[in-house]
């Protein structure tokens, strides 16, 4: 009998990675309401910032919108090492190892959770947005790029997170990274443009800081309108790492298996 073809076993492990997901409002509600909660205080404080000279919209929430969509996609880095962490701790990834199911299978199905959360995130927020006044410059086609770019950025830190699982096989460990997630997004460009930013050693991490980027390319779309530069910023840092944190996840995943 021929083993299932690798599209079979994704098939497979996404369904239960979306439907295990969808089970545990513990873990999709804070990391849909909380920057929700950052955007209405972010709004509220720093709406005088419009009024420096330069700031590129007259509009802070419309700038501080694309904070939600990197904020949400940190929570995919607990969400998918966490579940990844308890099939290691149950055994279910031992019992895998005994079947034909390959490794990009497992790696992908796994993933396939926090990315459908991504989109229903991305939705979400794009819909308050506009309810709050939001107008995004490159209109219908960019919420769809907009989606789309948080979704790749989602599945980056949620291969992080499975990297970080596989390595320790301990969701308290895996949970151990949101601090350090949260750290690089505060050390970005958050709150004002680079170029506003006055602290020069602040703005030197800010500028070594790939968060940077992220935001400033769902900026773009949502401030100025198509410009491919910040795009194709984001989206090569974004799948970048996700390239990289998902060939590292291969390997500690043979190795795990290896020693099992």
């Amino acid at each position: 009998m021929n083993a299932p073809s690798v599209l079979t076993q994704v098939g497979h492990l996404a369904r239960r990675s979306i439907t295990r997901t969808l089970r545990q409002p513990a873990l999709i509600v804070p990391g849909l309401a909380f920057p929700l909660f950052l955007l209405a205080i972010n709004s509220g404080g720093l709406d005088a910032a419009t009024d420096l000279p330069g700031f590129p919209t007259p509009s802070y929430v419309t700038f501080a919108l694309a904070i939600t969509f990197v904020q949400a996609a940190i929570f995919a880095t607990n969400i998918a090492g966490t579940n990844l962490a308890e099939d290691i701790r149950t055994g279910f990834l031992d019992r895998l190892a005994l079947t034909p199911m390959r490794g990009v299978a497992l790696l992908s199905g796994q993933l396939a959770g926090v990315l459908a959360l991504g989109v229903f995130q991305g939705i979400v927020y794009i819909a308050i947005g506009l309810a709050a006044g939001v107008t995004i410059e490159a209109g219908v086609g960019g919420a769809v790029v907009m989606i789309a770019l948080s979704v790749t950025i989602a599945g980056a830190f949620g291969a992080i997170g499975l990297l970080a699982a596989l390595r320790t096989g301990s969701g308290e460990a895996v949970q151990g990274l949101f601090p350090l997630m949260f750290a690089l997004l505060f050390l970005s460009a958050l709150s004002l443009p680079l170029e506003l930013i006055e602290h020069e050693w602040f703005r030197t991490i800010a500028t070594y800081n790939p968060v940077t980027y992220l935001l400033q390319g769902l900026r773009s779309l949502l401030i100025f309108g198509w410009q491919a530069g910040p795009l194709l910023e984001a989206f090569a840092i974004a799948a970048g790492a996700f390239g990289l944190a998902i060939t590292a996840s291969a390997v500690a995943l043979r190795r795990r298996l290896v020693r099992t």
